[in-house]
């Protein structure tokens, strides 16, 4: 049974660092692509950031456009796992972040996720 497990969410300040990992279990990876939605009270899930798993596809990053000049995603295929690092945080940053993979990017752009994590929250105070 696959697994994603969320972790480095918490309360930080506006301004700050946070990364998150994403750990997945019961399968490796291989194939397909791995990224980050966030979803805030009373609105819908958002795509953040996807990112190939195979290392032939060179693991290029995708990101929505309004994360990616303060987002980043990576992955290591070693560890099984993805990160998002967000650097510059903002309060309106504040949402439960998911981890999710998929059959490729494009996909998961579109929310048609195979697996969710259970998501990790990020709160940024001001």
């Amino acid at each position: 049974q696959v697994q994603l497990v969320e972790s480095g969410g918490g309360l930080v300040q506006t301004g700050d660092s946070l990364r998150l990992s994403c750990a997945a279990s019961g399968r490796t990876f291989t194939s397909g692509a791995m990224g980050w939605f966030r979803q805030t009270p009373g609105k819908e899930r958002e795509f953040v950031a996807a990112i190939y798993v195979s290392l032939w596809r060179g693991g290029t990053p995708h990101y929505s456009d309004s994360f990616k000049d303060r987002f980043t995603i990576s992955r290591d295929n070693v560890k099984n796992a993805v990160y998002l690092q967000m650097n510059s945080l903002k309060r309106e940053d504040t949402a439960v972040y998911y981890c999710a993979t998929g059959i490729n990017v494009d996909l998961l752009t579109r929310g048609l996720a195979d697996y969710w994590g259970q998501g990790i929250q990020v709160t940024v105070s001001s």
